[in-house]
This record gives structure tokens, C-alpha cells and sequence, in this order.
């Protein structure tokens, strides 16, 4: 098995998304990660594959829908510990430092996710993917409190460069009360 790319692409309308995601699909092969509406009224293709198959489709569906593009992100060499985390809560046994990123894009939270991660001492824990609260995403990590400043500060240098930042915050004691919230997908235990 070759290199993991990533590939994602947010759209401002469902309609182009889904067609953008019919010619992708058609042109190479690829994993689809996730294609989805997403609020407010967005659509998002999330990818995976080999290098030219991930190139391939990214140039269609960013070609199909080039005026609808909110945000996009053609990522090489993805780290490992991203894709599973990416609408998904990945539990650790570890209770440390946490650090949270919020973005106003679900590409500039999986951009996030990937520098922070390769800042490393980190691991991510959930991707949010812009499901009820108004198109923005989320990014929660954990571990030493030096290991998370490090990968907070990493990993917010391009959403704040497109002005995709919303927030920032490190917790670097958390309580032991919050931890089942924690590791509930989406933040709360009310399903």
C-alpha cells in the first residue's frame, strides 16, 4: 500500500457537491470518507487514496464546483492518527491536557488536526464535522501540557491565516467530572 492522501472539499451548495462527488468518483478510484450535507446548507466530500487517484478527483471536484468552494485541502503524507478521528471519537485510556480548536470550516479543522498531530506528543481524540452548529468544526487532542501548546500553536497557523480560527483553548488540569463528556461524540452523553 502506497502513501495516504487526503483530500477534502466544502461546498456552499448540496447540489454542485453531489455532482462534483458523481464525477470524482468517476475519474479515480478513491475511499470516500465521508459526502454529506453539512450546515448551513453546505455539502462536504472527504477522500482518501493514493497520491494520483486523490489528485485526480480533487481536480474534478474542484473544477465541477470552483464557484461554490468554501474551503478545500489536498493533503500529502496525512498523519495516521487523523483519518479515524474524523467524525469520530477515538478513546484513550490517558487523562491529561486537552486542547481544542474550533474553526469556522470542517477543511481548516482536519488541517488543524493534521499540524497539531505532526507537532506531535498529542493525540487526537475527535474531529467534529460541522454537524449542528452552524458549519463550524472542531478539533480536541490531549496530552503533557507542553505537548499541546506546541501542537495548539501548530495547528492553528493556517486556520488563522484564512481567517478560519473561531477559537482556541487549552484546559491544563482537566476534572475527572468531564471526562465522560469528553469522550462522547459531539461533546454531551444525550445520544
Amino acid at each position: 500500500m502506497g502513501v495516504i492522501v487526503l483530500g477534502v472539499l466544502e461546498y456552499s451548495s448540496i447540489a454542485i457537491g453531489i455532482k462534483a462527488l458523481d464525477e470524482m468518483v468517476k475519474v479515480a478510484q478513491i475511499n470516500i470518507i465521508a459526502a454529506r450535507t453539512i450546515c448551513p446548507g453546505k455539502y462536504l466530500i472527504v477522500f482518501s487514496g493514493d497520491v494520483a487517484s486523490v489528485e485526480y478527483s480533487f481536480k474534478k471536484g474542484y473544477e465541477t464546483g470552483k464557484n461554490c468552494i468554501v474551503d478545500s485541502l489536498f493533503l500529502p503524507m496525512i498523519h495516521q492518527d487523523v483519518i479515524p478521528a474524523i467524525g469520530n471519537v477515538v478513546n484513550t485510556d490517558t487523562w491529561d491536557s486537552i486542547g481544542i480548536i474550533e474553526t469556522t470550516s470542517v477543511v481548516s479543522g482536519i488541517d488543524a488536526a493534521d499540524k497539531a498531530v505532526k507537532a506531535g506528543g498529542v493525540k487526537i481524540i475527535e474531529i467534529r464535522l460541522a454537524v449542528g452548529f452552524g458549519g463550524k468544526s472542531y478539533v480536541k487532542m490531549m496530552g503533557s501540557l507542553d505537548a499541546v501548546e506546541a501542537a495548539m500553536e501548530a495547528g492553528t497557523v493556517s486556520a488563522k491565516a484564512k481567517d478560519r480560527l473561531c477559537m482556541e483553548t487549552i484546559i491544563p488540569q482537566p476534572h475527572k467530572e468531564i471526562k465522560p463528556f469528553f469522550f462522547v461524540k459531539g461533546g454531551s452523553n444525550s445520544g
